[in-house]
């Protein structure tokens, strides 16, 4: 660049003068503005241009600028020790550029426009399941010496299916279980125990349906890895709704639990785990199912390791297994669980109270279809816990009073919402508006209310909000953030959504008492190519 002030050093002055560059090689014919934004880091970078046309669209483009990318993550880190940098080039045809970069204070939404900023970086929605009630039976299901023989039948006859089966590790000795279980910070269930008396892991061989049984030094790892839950940030967070498990209230709506101990791995992200707290139906010592596959919610799989073991032997009893040299694949032939999550697309026919009868465990809904939907069918599915209506609307929310709803995202078409008064387990609310203003004075006396988002709602009472003192996240459009000045004091995320300007997201943040003070800005000029 040349002329304007810069707070710079030359290098990275250097790298966003060729960022800028290349928004000019990469532009259409004609077009009025480019802007390039996104972050680079020692591990990865993204970023995109977005073009305004004459007729007033735009277009995106995505160059392939990847070694100034990472030049630019290096060379950040080493001037200001930043691991990761956002960046936006604004540049005019003429050659004009506005250049920022910042760290730390907000960062960028992935899967939309907008920034998110953590005012309370302590904070964490809590899951459901920490409130719970326990067992309502708190006698273990599994007996030590059942499940001592069942392992062994079961080992002997895996190691005649499977040729080259290996032979599971020597018995852990009582002074191995124990020091176990202090860095668990939990007993083992007795049927489980008693396993580790008969070996410490089969060595790989995937006695367990394919999954490795695990060393009790694994385990102890392990669970250091699976204890907490999943968090993967506020864009995604703010309105994780986590399932419940099919049979219903056997196991805690978490993500991750210290009291889950995993047991088996099958190499895939997924465990198997020893359930030493479980839910009202459950039992303790019950096997469950955590890891990547189960961000919605852990699975129920037998009552306890007894019973699990007691299942395989049975498949192999009724010949429902395949066996392959170094591998046996049991074939459970039991009925499918629940169905738990669907997705009505625009080619299905509207909302129908018959057919969503056949999926009476259904929790999560989206509905793709545009146009008016009655959502009085939803009647069929009384334990849904998420609704995401992502292109209809609707005017009525009455049908919504009697669901156990956590989670809504909803276009409302005139109607109101106080259907939602007093809404008892109603937690995140997405609203968008297709039909005039409304009113939000009714989430008032909505209990659990601690997700908003009205970013895409035109909001009658925005004062209103600050009577919500339950409110922890907040997303609203840079107007909405303009005319609201008194924000609720508990507020641990915000959101400012909508494509706007790296300038005025950090002016924005320093609004809210954020620390920008490292934000790097530079103007100036690049030859257009």
């Amino acid at each position: 660049m040349t002329g304007g002030r810069s707070s710079m050093d030359a290098r990275i002055a250097e790298l966003l003068d060729e960022l800028a560059r290349s928004v000019h090689r990469e532009a259409p014919g004609e077009w009025s503005r480019g802007l390039l934004s996104g972050n680079a880091s020692a591990m990865s970078y993204s970023y995109g241009v977005t073009y305004d046309l004459p007729d007033g669209t735009n277009t995106r483009v995505f160059p392939k600028d990847y070694d100034v990318l990472a030049e630019l993550a290096d060379a950040v880190a080493a001037a200001h020790g930043w691991r990761q940098v956002h960046f936006e080039v604004a540049c005019a045809p003429s050659g004009e550029v506005e250049a920022t970069a910042f760290h730390g204070a907000v960062e960028p939404l992935v899967g939309g426009e907008g920034h998110v900023a953590v005012l309370d970086p302590g904070y964490l929605p809590a899951e459901p399941g920490l409130d719970q009630e326990g067992p309502g039976n708190a006698v273990p299901a599994g007996d030590p010496e059942t499940a001592t023989a069942r392992l062994r039948e079961y080992l002997r006859r895996f190691s005649r299916l499977v040729e080259r089966s290996r032979k599971p590790a020597p018995a852990a000795s009582p002074a191995e279980i124990e020091r176990a279980e202090q860095r668990l910070g939990a007993r083992l269930p007795a049927d489980l125990r008693a396993l580790y008396e008969i070996a410490d892991g089969d060595r790989d061989a995937g006695i367990f349906d394919g999954s490795t049984w695990l060393p009790l030094d694994e385990v102890v790892r392990v669970h250091e890895r699976t204890r907490e839950r999943d968090w993967f940030g506020w864009e995604l967070g703010w309105d994780k709704t986590v399932r419940d498990t099919d049979p219903p209230d056997t196991v805690r709506r978490c993500t991750g639990h210290p009291a889950w101990i995993p047991f088996a791995h099958d190499h895939g992200g997924n465990y198997l785990a020893a359930d030493l707290a479980p839910a009202r139906a459950g039992r303790p010592g019950q096997i469950i199912r955590i890891g990547r596959d189960y961000g919605d919610g852990p699975g129920h799989v037998a009552d306890s390791v007894t019973t699990l073991l007691g299942d395989y032997l049975d498949m192999l009893d009724r010949g429902d297994y395949s066996a392959e040299p170094d591998y046996l694949e049991l074939l459970d032939d039991r009925p499918p669980r629940a169905v738990a999550f669907r997705i009505l697309g625009p080619e299905e026919g509207p909302l129908d109270r018959a057919e969503l009868a056949g999926s009476p465990g259904l929790q999560h809904l989206n509905v793709n279809q545009a146009g008016e939907v009655d959502l009085s069918a939803l009647a069929a599915v009384p334990g849904l816990r998420a609704l995401h209506l992502n292109r209809p609307v609707t005017a009525d929310l009455a049908p919504l009073r009697g669901l156990p709803l956590e989670r809504l995202r909803v276009t409302l078409s005139g109607g109101d919402l106080a259907p939602l008064d007093s809404h008892p387990t109603l937690r995140s609310l997405s609203l968008a508006t297709a039909g005039g203003p409304v009113r939000i004075s009714p989430l008032r006396t909505v209990p659990l209310l601690h997700g908003l988002d009205l970013s895409g709602a035109d909001v009658a009472d925005l004062d209103t909000l600050a009577d919500l003192p339950g409110l922890r996240y907040l997303a609203l459009r840079p107007d909405q953030w303009a005319a609201f000045v008194a924000r609720p004091p508990a507020l641990a995320a915000v959101c400012v959504k909508g494509a706007t300007p790296l300038p005025a997201v950090i002016d924005w943040a320093a609004g809210l008492g954020l620390d920008v003070t490292g934000v790097l800005r530079r103007s100036g000029r690049v030859p257009p190519h």
